[in-house]
């Protein structure tokens, strides 16, 4: 007659197998969800990108020295990226504010 505790492995081994196999699923469930993410942030970059956020129309770029500024023809929107605004400003100088939204201005006036 075979001892019992021989036939069968022992409960903590089996906990631990569970763990092991619970702890995988949970990996592969963070992976999935990573992965569909990135998948959900690149379709909304595509169905978005150059998009007016303002009417949806299609923004175009115009070339301002080395800056680029959006803008859209549609609702006459204009779009600035991170840090564009400083360099307007350090462009047109410091000497007011008035000054140097006049040259924005100016940028698009009879475009």
């Amino acid at each position: 007659m075979a001892d019992a505790r021989t036939d069968k492995p022992s409960n903590s081994e089996e906990e631990y197998f569970a763990r092991e196999e619970i702890e995988k699923k949970r990996k592969l469930a963070i992976q999935q969800a990573a992965e569909t993410a990135a998948k959900q942030r690149e379709e909304l970059k595509q169905l978005h990108y150059m998009k007016c956020p303002k009417c949806g129309m299609d923004l175009h770029t115009l070339k301002h020295g080395n800056i680029e500024i959006e803008t859209c023809f549609n609702c006459h929107g204009v779009f600035l990226d991170a840090g564009e605004l400083d360099q307007i400003i350090k462009l047109h100088g410091h000497e007011g504010s008035g000054k140097w939204m006049g040259a924005v201005l100016n940028l698009f006036k009879g475009k």
